[in-house]
């Protein structure tokens, strides 16, 4: 049974080829298991302790979450995902430029003080 925040059996196929192999010998817990308890703490907003005992020990899905962050595997999906469905012409590239001007204030930019002959010297000239 599927639960409401679970990767379905086409996304979970989808993903697979995507994460990372063990290089341990050791058996570890289950990618999928594991992957449905990091989307599951991220749709609810929740920590990871509060992540119900199904998905698995609260440390592993933390530490596998910290690696794959790490080591590339979610930009991976991202990137597979958007390659998909844009060959599917379900995105739309579309860019708006704004041409709006937001002035900074100016002691934003670090303005003489009136009265003052020189300007404060601390750190870049940029604002």
């Amino acid at each position: 049974m599927i639960r409401r925040h679970e990767l379905s059996d086409a996304e979970q196929e989808f993903v697979r080829p995507l994460l990372p192999e063990s290089l341990r010998g050791r058996k570890r817990l289950d990618d999928r298991r594991v992957l449905n308890g990091i989307v599951w703490k991220f749709r609810t907003g929740t920590a990871w302790r509060d992540v119900p005992e199904r998905y698995g020990p609260w440390v592993t899905r933390h530490t596998r979450f910290r690696r794959w962050a790490a080591d590339g595997t979610f930009d991976r999906m991202l990137r597979a995902a958007q390659a998909k469905a844009d060959a599917a012409g379900d995105i739309e590239w579309l860019v708006s430029v704004d041409a709006t001007v937001v002035r900074a204030h100016q002691h934003a930019a670090r303005a003489r003080k009136e009265g003052s002959a020189t300007r404060p010297s601390a750190g870049p000239e940029a604002v």
